[in-house]
C-alpha cells in the first residue's frame, strides 16, 4: 500500500554542504527514514548491514557491496539497519556531465551510447548492482579518495571528483555491461514508464467517482513525483491529468444519462463533479451537446432507476467495455 503521506522532495541545499558535489559517510547526516526524493542524482553505497531498498514501485535487495542509483525526483527509501555502514553520494546533472542540456525528467530517454554513465540510474528497476571481492575494494577505496578530496576542497578538486565519481559509475557498467546492454537494446525503461502510466490509471479508475481524486494523491498511489507525473501523462497522452479525468468521468456520464433516469445533477455529483453547472459545460466541450440533449438522444425509453451504490459501478464497467475513452485520446476544445 503506498503510504498517505506526501513523499518530500529534498533540494540539493538541505541534504549536501555544496551545489554541485557532496559525499558523507553514515555518521555525518542523520538518515531519511521516510520514503522522498530530491532534485539530484543519488548513490548510495552499502559497506556492511543487509537491508532493501524501495524505488519506484519495486522493492530490492540491498546486501552488503550494493550500489543504489536514484535518479532525480524518484521515490526512494533505504531503511539502513543499527550498526550499518554506508556512504552516500549527491550531485548535479551539470556536475556529471555539463554537455548534457536535458530535462531531469527526461533523463530515462537518454540513449546508453549518448550517456553510458546514466545506464545504472535508469535501470536501478530492474538491476542489482552488487559488488563483492577485488571489484568491492575497488569502489570502497574510491568512495574513501572521494571522502579525503571532498573533505579538503581546493582549485583542481572539481575534476578530480569528477574523475572518481566516474570511474565508480564505469566500475559498476563494466561489471554489469550484459544485463545493463540487454536492458537498453529492449527497451526496459519505455516498460518502466509504461509500468508507471498503469498504475496511474489503475488508481484514477478505482477513485473515478471521487470528488478528492487528485493529481497529488495520484502520483503518491503511483509512487511518482506529482512533477514526473504530469510529464507523463503529457508525453503518453499528450493531454493533463485534468484532462485525463474529465474525459473519463464524462464518458461514465455518458453511460449513466444513457441507461438510467437518473437526474442530471445526481449523476454529476455521481461521477465526481461538485457543481451541475461545471459538469454541464465540461460534457458540452467534451461531447459536443448538453446532458439533456445527449440523453433526449441517446436514453433508452424504458431506462430505470438503478440503485445508487451499484450505478457508477455499473455504468464505468459498461464505459470500459464500450471503449468509450482511450488512454492516448485528448477531450475535444
Amino acid at each position: 500500500m503506498p503510504s498517505t503521506v506526501k513523499p518530500r522532495t529534498y533540494g540539493m541545499p538541505e541534504r549536501s554542504d555544496r551545489l554541485d558535489f557532496y559525499i558523507r559517510d553514515e555518521a555525518t547526516r542523520r538518515a531519511i527514514t521516510e520514503p522522498h526524493r530530491h532534485a539530484y542524482f543519488q548513490i548510495q553505497f552499502n559497506l556492511g548491514g543487509d537491508t532493501e531498498q524501495q524505488i519506484g514501485g519495486v522493492t530490492r535487495p540491498f546486501p552488503r557491496g550494493a550500489l543504489a542509483f536514484v535518479l532525480p525526483y524518484r521515490e526512494h527509501l533505504i531503511p539502513h539497519p543499527p550498526g550499518a555502514h554506508f556512504v552516500v553520494i549527491n550531485f548535479s546533472l551539470a556536475f556529471l556531465r555539463a554537455d548534457l542540456d536535458v530535462d531531469p525528467l527526461d533523463l530515462e530517454d537518454v540513449s546508453a551510447q549518448r550517456a553510458p554513465e546514466l545506464a545504472p540510474f535508469r535501470f536501478q528497476e530492474h538491476l542489482d548492482f552488487i559488488l563483492t571481492g577485488a571489484a568491492f575494494d575497488d569502489a570502497r577505496r574510491l568512495a574513501q579518495r572521494m571522502l579525503e578530496t571532498d573533505r579538503a576542497r581546493t582549485f583542481g578538486s572539481a575534476p578530480l571528483l569528477r574523475g572518481f565519481l566516474l570511474q565508480l559509475i564505469g566500475l559498476v557498467c563494466t561489471r554489469y555491461a550484459g544485463p545493463l546492454t540487454k536492458l537498453a537494446q529492449n527497451g526496459a525503461h519505455r516498460a518502466g514508464r509504461r509500468d508507471a502510466f498503469a498504475r496511474v490509471l489503475r488508481h484514477v479508475r478505482a477513485n473515478l467517482t471521487n470528488e478528492e481524486l487528485t493529481l497529488a494523491g495520484t502520483a503518491r498511489a503511483a509512487f511518482l513525483s506529482p512533477n514526473y507525473l504530469a510529464h507523463l501523462i503529457r508525453k503518453e497522452t499528450g493531454s493533463t491529468f485534468t484532462d485525463l479525468v474529465t474525459e473519463r468521468r464524462i464518458a461514465l456520464a455518458q453511460s449513466l444519462l444513457a441507461h438510467t433516469t437518473r437526474r442530471i445533477a445526481d449523476i454529476a455529483h455521481a461521477v465526481g463533479f461538485r457543481d451541475e453547472g461545471y459538469f454541464s459545460r465540461r460534457f458540452r466541450a467534451c461531447v459536443g451537446v448538453s446532458p439533456k440533449d445527449y440523453r433526449d438522444a441517446n436514453g433508452a425509453p424504458d431506462a430505470a432507476v438503478a440503485p445508487d451504490a451499484e450505478d457508477a459501478k455499473d455504468a464505468a464497467g459498461a464505459a470500459r467495455a464500450n471503449g468509450a475513452v482511450r488512454a492516448a485520446a485528448k477531450p475535444r476544445a
